[in-house]
């Protein structure tokens, strides 16, 4: 684990085994304390050999980011709605002038000579080839190569390295440096892409059969089925408008799931007969991504996705963000990380965007383009080659403690720029309640040694996303009563058992807009477990939860017995899928499409994208229909219960059309 340090008193001296001791001018900046049993040490490396080394530079203003977003997102500032362009993002964060001339001069008077040293184009780092000699020299370390038991693979790497007192704060970190980009696990054979067998069809998907014919604009039967008729009448949606706003578009985020055309035509035949057949979404596909497909390949995921956004949306475009190429998607190729490709090619900037000790995708954790294996993507990653949509929305999550802190973080301060520039970005709680999804050596996708802490998910924890919780219509209820948290225990009817995801953030703290909300939770309705504050305190005094940190969902929508077609079947979704960490989240798109149709609203009167949407309901949440019952077990406890107000499984409850038009209609 890497861990940066304050700088010494200038008395100190940090011996490198047979290193001279750093001059009293220097501090360490970073420092590995333990080594992952999957690297060893191995020899020096040759002084003459060049390293090809970057250095971040401090960034401008990131602790101001959540009150930037604060003045364009919440209803009461005089700013709100004033959206940034991506220039204004870039200059507010770019290093100031001071920082990057400290650490040029800093450089050239160490023997780096100006002409050697290039500066990205973001402004965030200086890239320079160098001497092992060099480089010893300039940070007073050693380098050794260091070999990951696993791959065979070496890389060079010290234990500790230092810089001048005067340039520290202008220096973000170093690489090569301290780090070892390793996962805390080991990734082999796993893949967050659904893994085909040999004749590249998907494993079958697990649906429930539809138990009873459903006739598209009956709503007596949402307790069985919740179709497009029952999504209007729970949620206020009127029919869609004959004309679309230009501009307006809802994006779907999709990873190695993939739609079928025939399942669309189906869908649309048999419960939305308005919406012709052949409307299919806009494919901006990033790195080889490859959509529609047959449909013996149908994706459970993406299928769902579509069929609840276009009922709700259309004739408003849908924009589908098809990601990673046909090696990458089966399993062929695996990898643990997530959603930067995407990032990388709505945000051009993000591709080199330095912050937490990493400079663009993570060589470990990310695809890697050029593909050479047969039939992959033979180009260079896609930077910035399409707009970010009005709304984006994205299924798809894991679990914090199964990504990198520094991995999450660079990705949250992207969402946060995002924010800033006017986009409503959804996520899904995740369908495992308080637990995150099983696997090994957490059998029940709990934390702790004995498998009882909750597992937060991520990224629903980054505070500038709107994550989205499940409902359910349940048995013998109907679209006019209150509806309830999805809780389905196995076999009732899907084969896992299937319950809405939300708890608190082992890395975040509340955000201002959720700040009061999660205190009167914890007041009016103090959960019966024992709990630790920090994010550094995981499980002490044997808590379950961390009591300071950021609660998710934000909001809910139905996620429950959908009424789908998939692989030109009839059958019903909301429990887990073949994928070993996709999921069928329903509720997301259904959230986001309500938004893109109040976009489109607002498009209409002259005002423009609503952008994120979270501190407007905080500080409106009677435009949302408050749910009072339910739980989300997990962890061999009940979970946490559906009450009045916000709680971590419902948030402030499902949307009101009606209600949450006419707000945002009389903001600016």
């Amino acid at each position: 684990m890497v861990r940066l340090l304050a700088a010494l008193a200038s008395t100190a001296v940090i011996l490198l085994c047979d290193a001279s001791p750093a001059p009293s001018t220097h501090a360490v900046h970073e420092k590995r304390d333990v080594t992952h049993s999957r690297w060893m040490k191995r020899d020096r490396i040759d002084p003459t050999i060049k390293l090809p080394m970057r250095v971040g530079l401090s960034q401008s203003n990131l602790d101001r980011g959540m009150d930037y977003v604060m003045d364009v997102s919440h209803p009461a500032s005089p700013n709100y709605g004033k959206h940034w362009t991506a220039k204004q993002v870039a200059d507010a964060f770019a290093p100031s002038e001071e920082t990057v001339e400290s650490v040029r001069n800093w450089l050239v008077s160490s023997g780096i000579s100006r002409d050697r040293i290039a500066h990205s184009d973001n402004q965030g780092w200086f890239a320079f080839n160098a001497s092992v000699h060099e480089v010893e020299d300039l940070l007073q370390t050693q380098y050794h190569r260091y070999e990951d038991s696993e791959t065979g693979h070496s890389v060079p790497a010290c234990e500790v390295y230092h810089v001048p007192k005067t340039v520290q704060r202008h220096v973000d970190y170093i690489t090569p440096g301290v780090g070892l980009r390793a996962p805390n696990r080991p990734a082999r054979g796993k893949s967050k892409r659904m893994k085909r067998d040999g004749s590249a069809r998907h494993d079958p998907i697990k649906m429930a059969k539809m138990p009873v014919r459903v006739d598209y604009g009956n709503v007596s039967t949402c307790d069985v089925a919740i179709t497009p008729a029952c999504i209007r009448a729970l949620y206020n949606v009127p029919l869609p408008p004959k004309t679309a706003q230009p501009g307006n578009s809802i994006g779907i985020f999709e990873d190695g799931d993939f739609y079928t055309q025939e399942d669309l035509n189906l869908f649309f035949a048999n419960f939305t007969p308005y919406i012709p057949q052949g409307t299919h979404p806009t494919l901006d596909s990033i790195d080889g991504a490859v959509a529609p497909v047959p449909v013996t390949e149908a994706g459970g995921e993406s299928d769902l996705d579509f069929e609840l956004s276009f009922p709700i949306v259309y004739p408003t475009n849908v924009t589908l963000f098809q990601t990673d190429d046909i090696n990458y998607s089966n399993g062929n190729l695996s990898t643990v990380g997530i959603y930067n490709d995407w990032l990388d090619a709505i945000d051009g900037s993000y591709c080199n965007y330095t912050a937490f000790g990493e400079t663009g995708n993570d060589p470990v954790l990310d695809p890697t383009y050029p593909d050479p294996l047969p039939g992959g993507y033979k180009g260079q990653l896609e930077c910035g080659v399409y707009q970010p949509t009005n709304v984006l929305s994205a299924s798809y999550s894991s679990q914090e403690y199964d990504k990198p802190e520094y991995y999450q973080r660079r990705q949250c301060n992207e969402f946060m720029k995002l924010a800033l520039q006017g986009h409503s970005i959804f996520f899904s709680s995740g369908d495992t309640g308080v637990a995150g999804r099983p696997a090994n050596p957490r059998p029940n996708g709990c934390l702790g040694s004995d498998n009882t802490i909750f597992n937060p998910r991520y990224p629903d924890s980054c505070p500038y996303i709107t994550v989205v919780g499940a409902t359910k219509v349940y048995p013998g209820k109907t679209v006019f009563d209150p509806e309830s948290a999805a809780n389905d225990p196995a076999g009732q009817p899907y084969s896992s058992a299937y319950s809405t995801g939300g708890g608190f953030s082992n890395i975040y703290s509340p955000p201002p807009w959720q700040q009061s909300a999660i205190s009167t939770y914890f007041t009016d309705h103090n959960p019966p477990y024992p709990y630790y504050s920090g994010n550094d305190s995981l499980g002490a005094n044997g808590g379950l939860y961390n009591r300071s940190g950021r609660g998710y969902p934000d909001v809910s929508a139905n996620g429950d017995n959908i009424a789908v077609y998939v692989g030109g079947q009839p059958g019903l979704s909301g429990g887990t899928s073949a994928s070993e960490s996709s999921i069928h989240c329903s509720r997301t798109p259904i959230f986001a499409s309500i938004v893109t149709r109040i976009n489109n609203e607002r498009l209409a009167a002259g005002k423009g994208p609503v952008g994120f949407i979270s501190p407007v309901l905080y500080a409106h949440p009677e435009v949302l229909n408050d749910i009072k019952n339910g739980s989300n077990p997990g962890c061999n406890t009940d979970g946490f219960q559906a009450v009045e107000g916000w709680d971590p499984l419902t948030g402030l409850g499902t949307p009101n059309y009606e209600k949450m038009l006419d707000l945002f209609l009389s903001l600016p």
